[in-house]
């Protein structure tokens, strides 16, 4: 009997069809909801997809876009977060502003649930945060 085929990219993370298979985040459409840190106030929420290493995502303000690699039962990438439409009144989305705002990102995850922390810069500032997981659609 051959081997578990396993792909091993520079970093050492696995993603996509090519993964071992306990190397895959489940394929699939989660809520996300963000919470500051670093005793900063704040809270965010929205649906996020992952698929083969693509983040796509998004909330009533914003959208993101990026990638992911997977190693074991965690998680790392980078997103994109850009404004679609301009907040009302006193809407202030947590990454919000005119200007794309790149994120880096890590987790842990189990079959139906994840946990992530990030920063995000912001301007000239970083903001950490904390999020939570929670499938809501499995995906092919």
């Amino acid at each position: 009997m051959p081997p578990t085929l396993r792909h091993k990219s520079l970093n050492g993370f696995s993603v996509g069809a090519a993964a071992g298979i306990w190397d895959i985040m489940k394929n699939g459409l989660y809520s996300i909801h963000v919470t500051l840190l670093d005793g900063r106030i704040g809270k965010g929420s929205g649906v996020i997809l992952f698929r083969d290493g693509q983040i796509l995502g998004g909330d009533a303000y914003l959208f993101y876009t990026g990638s992911y690699t997977v190693k074991g039962d965690t998680f790392k990438g980078e997103v994109l977060v850009q404004r679609h439409t301009t907040p009302r009144d006193n809407d202030n989305p947590l990454f919000g502003g005119p200007n794309p705002v790149g994120i880096g990102v890590s987790g842990t995850f189990t079959d139906t649930r994840g946990s992530m922390n990030g920063t995000a810069l912001v301007g000239k500032a970083s903001q950490i945060f904390g999020a939570t997981l929670h499938k809501l659609a499995d995906i092919n």
